[in-house]
């Protein structure tokens, strides 16, 4: 399955709200992003991130509440190569399978099980239930078989659950995508009451024009507005130049590139802690030692940040309480820290043999 794995890495795209981290995958035909309604949920727009996407927001064109499907404007050109749609309902208990995704935010892993039952009801819906292992943040990415075809969509796995997870079939999707090109391809949303596609042409004020039931249309959904805290954080990184809707990564968490650091920024409303960790190179494979000492003659002279070492990652950080955060201060700290993560990653990897990210 090495050869699906890697066809997969660009296929598979990673979808950021300010609400939560999910995964979704491009379908080349339909020129659509598929992933979960409920990652992308009360967004009228999302971040997606793929190895040959850059990094964007793109639109919500369908919203299906009921069977947990939504699909997102994928860009107009790409080389991503085209995911062929299995057959699911050829599947049997045992079958070997593969749920790929971007879980915790991490930049895409698979894992392997079996299907344990191919026809799991849940709330009158059919899933296929296997084991192989599902996080927070692989929702809407794609089971596939041993050939490397989609069999489904994983949509959830069960709390406290020992390896049990679900996926939507594969003919559910299909018969979504036909259902959403039949009726014009426009923005729009299924009823959850009655299944009818609700557009902006047909719908009667907030209502199904079938049966009345509410309607909220992706285009019709509110901007995110942040508050507290976290007003404070987007306006000081918008003060630093960064477009503030493509930082968003979930809640109270934002993600910065500066050059060639990844920097993270996380508000824990709990403790009041403020936290930047930038990402630099990791480190090579042989010969430590000089790095490690680079590292801790520089933290003394660092002025508020801090080096580490975590596994293989060499991090910088800053660490503030919100009472003393404002925007001067705010600016002035993380300005510090963008700035110095670039330039000690260039000189980590120049000079001690530190070695780029995989994501870089």
């Amino acid at each position: 399955m090495k050869k699906t794995i890697e066809k997969y890495k660009d296929i598979v795209i990673q979808i950021a709200t300010p609400y939560s981290l999910g995964t979704g995958f491009y379908l080349k035909d339909e020129q659509l992003i598929v992933t979960n309604e409920h990652v992308v949920r009360d967004n009228k727009e999302v971040v997606i991130d793929g190895n040959l996407i850059e990094q964007q927001l793109a639109n919500i064109l369908f919203l299906d509440k009921e069977l947990d499907i939504a699909f997102i404007e994928a860009p107009g050109s790409t080389s991503i190569p085209r995911a062929i749609l299995g057959d699911s309902e050829e599947l049997k208990s045992g079958d070997v399978v593969m749920a790929v995704g971007h879980p915790f935010g991490l930049k895409y892993s698979a894992t392997k099980g079996i299907v344990s039952n191919p026809l799991a009801k849940q709330n009158e819906t059919y899933f296929i239930q296997h084991d192989a292992a599902l996080n927070p943040g692989n929702s809407g990415g794609p089971l596939l078989n041993e050939n490397g075809q989609i069999l489904g969509i994983n949509t959830f796995g069960m709390r406290n659950g020992n390896s049990i997870g679900f996926a939507l079939p594969v003919k559910v999707l299909s018969e979504a995508i036909q259902s959403f090109l039949k009726a014009g391809r426009t923005v729009s949303a299924k009823c959850f009451s009655c299944g009818t596609i609700v557009d902006e042409e047909n719908i009667s004020n907030k209502y199904c024009p079938s049966c009345g039931y509410v309607i909220k249309l992706p285009s019709a959904i509110e901007s995110y507005e942040p508050y507290g805290m976290s007003k404070t954080i987007e306006s000081m990184l918008r003060e630093l130049n960064h477009t503030v809707a493509l930082t968003r990564r979930g809640p109270n968490c934002w993600e910065i590139k500066q050059g060639s650091a990844k920097i993270k920024i996380s508000y824990h409303e709990e403790t009041g802690l403020i936290m930047g960790d930038a990402f630099l190179c990791t480190l090579p494979k042989s010969n430590v030692l000089p790095i490690y000492e680079f590292i801790l003659k520089e933290n003394p002279t660092l002025e508020g940040l801090t080096f580490s070492a975590k596994g293989p990652d060499i991090i910088l950080s800053l660490l503030i309480f919100d009472k003393y955060f404002n925007m001067e201060t705010g600016k002035e700290f993380f300005d510090h820290l963008f700035k110095k993560a670039d330039h000690y990653d260039n000189i980590l990897i120049e000079k001690f043999g530190g070695l780029w990210r995989l994501d870089h």
